[in-house]
């Protein structure tokens, strides 16, 4: 092999060169060594991760590949379960609740051991799960270590740590690489000679390492259920080296004096995702030819590269806020600035950072072409993940692409999609069995095999709205782009989620109102006069927003494809009858179930009953004003505490509401600094780790999401509804956020918009039209429309909006006069 090492000075002249940007809005910053998994820095390209530790005695580095899933394809659908729907559904239409919730965890919940209660390592569902570990030994342990810096750059996405020890300075350099696919550490010293270490790889179970021509392979099986053979892997670590010696024994390569070391880590899987059935080819070949091929790549090529293609997505949006208080937290550890803002000090800067960490992760989690963001995105460290690492369709896996469009990375939403056609095409199965029903339907939990059954439990796992959730991102999509190719492709999987309902809705007897049944209000468990509880009913609110939503989005897409015109308008009548939105007599707020049943929790961490406001939009201040004081109402009930993920939802909510400053608390109550290595709790303990990672706790990276989402409500909104573009809608009223500026959000029919903002008050607005579409603006009746020659775009002004048409691919500036 061709290795060519450029010397250090060249090497980090370009790095240089690419990372001059030392603001605090795009730094993550350590002060010390990471003892836990949630203070390590995470980075990948979509496929692979690594967690970097930063020690300077025996560094640690956890691997990840997204597709490293036990477990395997099953039927787990109930035979017989459909034949039980009428009776369950009898009994709900009788009031007979508990009766109908015994004869659905007899009857019809999954065969099998579903999802093993959470820890599903060793069963058919199976869970996602490290790679395994990369250890950099270092010889010197003894001496003292000074100047210890860890930084995180989210602006190249490059993990850098640099220390002292015996007069020499060392620094370590981390990335990993889309374009080269590969992990890749560089380490250098300013004195030759001074790099001396041992490295290899490691996986606790079902590994296999050798040395074959001068590289370390690691191969392995994963259990594919009660021990059939699942996934087959292959890691490969290959150390190249310029002066010293090294020596190679077993499973691991020492070097001695050398003067600049790079590994390169190269992993793949056989899952021949979504296509599972048939397993891809044996992934050591593969594996071998990436490392191969890297190892031919220059450090400065392959550092541009990676900083080409990361940024290519990052840079699309910024958002800055001007506050003298940046420069003040610039040289801070991040949780130190967590801290600081607890106690009661200024950081503008954490927002903007924040949004940026979110953006960073999803780019680096879910590329075009791979597999969804799961539960933790693609970072783990354990054999058996929380919850499996799975795809929970009750909120979870959707927050995690709730800042995709909006934050301008529609390509990273693409695997989402991926997901949603393959529960689709297993789905049907699913809807066929259980509920005698055309279309498709998937439950509370999925997998990359296909799992669309329900859970193990029917107090949780009976809901039938996680795969039309999940499809709304198709039509949120289309809202945001345009793209009628896209609709034409995936409008099958949205008529089959109409076809689903129009099948299963049943006719309540109260109101004659359209209603799901079985169901129940995502994990939240309602009191009978009676004083038993349960969880299981018919047309929760959630259900009923949900159907409207995806059912709404059926009918619009038959019509903008000129396609199924009988079929959309029967679609339609059916969606007028659904059970409406209701305002609950006893506490004031969204009514959760089709009857006002009392909450066994008040405080629940779900928030069911305001899918409506967020992310649906069919409650607004402007349109429903009452139903939008009955969600002010309920948010107050709930109160601010909750999980990580519950959090950052409220963050969404106070900004739908246009209430700034409550959103804003709500964040602060998501970035309290949480304990390492925290057990999993419901109602308490929630916040943010020393990396940013979201705290469930454990954690879990939808509140990193979710949160992101929120910020951009805060700054801008449009909806589908009235295609209207807020600026500002919930500003924090702070004198810290009071001057800023947005690049690159974006908004529905394909707008993407820039602006400044001064004394609270827009400045100056550019907004790039994706579409041709007509752009709508709510803006004072003072704002003028140029093209980017400068000549006034012919625009009207009525009921506080400005309109005017655009065309493709132009630009515009609207500029606001101020008011004397």
């Amino acid at each position: 092999m061709n290795c060519k090492i450029y010397s250090t000075l060249q090497a980090a002249l370009l790095l240089g060169a690419l990372t001059l940007s030392a603001q605090s809005d795009v730094t993550v910053r350590f002060d010390e060594p990471a003892s836990h998994f949630t203070a390590a820095a995470p980075l990948g390209n979509g496929r692979m991760g690594a967690m970097v530790f930063g020690n300077t005695n025996r560094e640690r580095i956890v691997l990840n590949e997204i597709s490293m899933w036990s477990g395997g394809i099953q039927d787990a659908d109930s035979k017989e379960a459909g034949q039980y729907l009428h009776q369950i559904q009898q009994l709900l239409l009788e009031g007979k609740n508990i009766e109908a919730q015994k004869m659905l965890q007899q009857y019809f919940i999954c065969a099998g051991p579903g999802s093993g209660s959470g820890n599903g390592a060793n069963v058919k569902f199976g869970c996602y799960q490290t790679l395994g570990d990369l250890f950099i030994q270092w010889k010197d342990t003894v001496s003292a270590v000074t100047g210890y810096q860890r930084t995180l750059k989210l602006d190249s996405a490059i993990n850098i740590l640099t220390w002292k020890k015996a007069g020499v300075t060392y620094k370590e350099e981390v990335l990993v690489s889309a374009p080269q696919r590969v992990i890749a550490i560089r380490l250098v010293a300013d004195k030759p000679g001074s790099l001396s270490f041992s490295t290899g790889l490691y996986r606790r179970e079902r590994a296999s390492i050798r040395l074959v021509n001068g590289a370390l392979e690691m191969t392995g099986t994963l259990n594919g259920g009660h021990d059939d053979a699942g996934v087959q892997y292959a890691a490969v670590l290959k150390v190249i080296s310029s002066g010293g010696t090294r020596t190679q024994i077993k499973d691991q390569v020492t070097i001695n004096g050398a003067n600049e070391c790079i590994l390169l880590v190269a992993a793949h899987t056989n899952m021949n995702w979504p296509n599972v059935e048939k397993p891809g080819p044996a992934p050591l070949a593969a594996t071998v030819k990436d490392i191969a091929k890297a190892a031919t790549v220059a450090w400065p090529a392959l550092l541009q590269s990676h900083v080409k293609d990361y940024t290519a997505l990052f840079n699309r949006c910024q958002v800055a806020f001007t506050d003298n208080s940046n420069n003040e937290v610039k040289d801070l550890s991040t949780v130190a600035r967590l801290q600081r803002l607890q106690q009661g000090q200024k950081d503008a800067s954490l927002m903007s950072l924040y949004f940026n960490f979110g953006r960073y992760l999803l780019i680096s989690s879910s590329r075009k072409g791979g597999m969804p963001a799961n539960l933790q995105g693609l970072w783990a460290e354990e054999y058996q993940t929380p919850w499996n690492g799975d795809y929970h369709l009750d909120i979870n896996v959707e927050m995690n692409y709730w800042p995709a469009e909006v934050t301008n990375l529609s390509d990273c939403h693409q695997p989402l999609f991926t997901l949603t056609k393959q529960m689709a095409d297993y789905g049907r199965r699913t809807a066929r069995r259980y509920y005698n029903a055309k279309g498709w339907v998937a439950h509370v939990i999925a997998n990359p095999w296909g799992y669309t059954s329900p859970g193990e439990g029917a107090g949780w796992g009976s809901t039938a709205n996680g795969g039309a959730w999940v499809a709304t991102h198709l039509w949120k999509h289309y809202q945001y782009t345009n793209d009628k190719q896209f609709l034409k492709e995936v409008y099958p999987i949205l008529k089959g989620v109409g076809e689903f309902y129009k099948d299963v809705l049943i006719t309540e007897p109260s109101h004659q109102w359209l209603v799901t049944a079985p169901s129940n209000s995502p994990e939240n468990t309602y009191v009978l006069p009676d004083g038993r509880t349960g969880e299981t009913c018919m047309g929760p609110t959630m259900d009923m927003q949900i159907c409207r939503d995806v059912l709404g989005a059926a009918v619009a897409a038959a019509r903008i494809l000129q396609t199924d015109k009988a079929w959309a308008d029967s679609l339609q009548h059916i969606v007028s009858r659904l059970a409406p939105n209701q305002v609950s007599p006893t506490t004031g707020g969204v009514q959760e179930w089709l009857q006002d049943y009392k909450e066994a929790d008040p405080h629940h961490r779900h928030v069911s009953p305001l899918y409506g406001l967020y992310p649906y939009d069919e409650i607004t201040p402007w349109d429903t004003p009452e139903m939008a004081a009955a969600a002010k109402r309920t948010l107050q009930t709930r109160g601010d505490a909750g999980t990580g993920w519950s959090r950052a939802w409220k963050v969404a909510f106070w900004a739908r509401l246009g209430d700034g400053n409550h959103a804003y608390k709500m964040l602060k109550e998501l970035w309290a600094p949480a304990a390492a290595g925290s057990e999993i709790k419901m109602n308490s303990g929630a916040g943010t780790y020393d990396n940013l990672f979201c705290a469930h706790p454990p954690f879990q990276i939808d509140g990193n999401f979710g949160a992101t989402a929120g910020i951009a409500e805060m700054l801008l909104q449009s909806h589908g509804v009235d295609n209207i573009i807020r600026f500002l809608p919930a500003l924090p009223s702070d004198e810290q956020f009071a001057t800023g500026k947005v690049k690159g959000l974006k908004a529905v029919n394909g707008f993407v918009v820039d602006f400044t903002w001064q004394h609270q008050q827009v400045q100056t607005v550019n907004v790039l039209s994706g579409t041709g579409a007509t752009c709508r603006l709510l803006l004072p009746a003072s704002a003028v429309v140029k093209d980017r020659s400068g000549a006034v775009v012919p625009h009207q002004y009525k009921n506080g909006v400005l309109h005017f048409n655009t065309t493709k691919g132009m630009s515009y500036e609207i500029s606001i006069r101020q008011q004397a």
